[in-house]
């Protein structure tokens, strides 16, 4: 399987919010850089991620669009969030189920067949704005 299918694949699974089928798709390292905050290793920390967003966050990706290069190890993927902010997220404000619309792209690197690296940026003031 070829990196971009491998990362396609992981968004599909995002969006059936099958974690374990995220899971199954990364090396066991995973690099993951949020946004904002800590830099976590390790599918432990990477999954402890997950159940705190499934908690907090009621997320679905459109419009996404893939971006490859020719080594094949590193995909780019830009995307629109469409969520429901309904736990409140440790310092963030309060929810009350706001939804919002938000712009993000994440870069993904593969190594071994898996997604060693996920990277994701997107506008926080913007989204402060729209859950606030």
């Amino acid at each position: 399987m070829n990196s971009l299918h491998i990362v396609q694949q992981y968004y599909e699974y995002f969006n059936q919010k099958n974690w374990q089928g995220m899971l199954s798709l990364l090396h066991p390292e995973i690099r993951h850089e949020s946004n904002q905050g800590e830099v976590r290793i390790g599918i432990e920390k990477f999954t402890a991620f997950l159940q705190k967003m499934d908690e907090c966050y009621e997320e679905h990706l459109t419009n996404v669009v893939f971006f490859t290069e020719p080594s094949d190890q590193r995909v780019a993927a830009e995307f629109t969030v469409n969520g429901i902010y309904k736990k409140a997220d440790d310092d963030l404000p309060p929810a009350h189920h706001q939804t919002y619309i938000l712009p993000a792209a994440s870069f993904l690197a593969l190594k071994d067949g898996k997604i060693s690296r996920v990277t994701t940026y997107y506008n926080l003031t913007l989204w402060l704005e729209l859950v606030s």
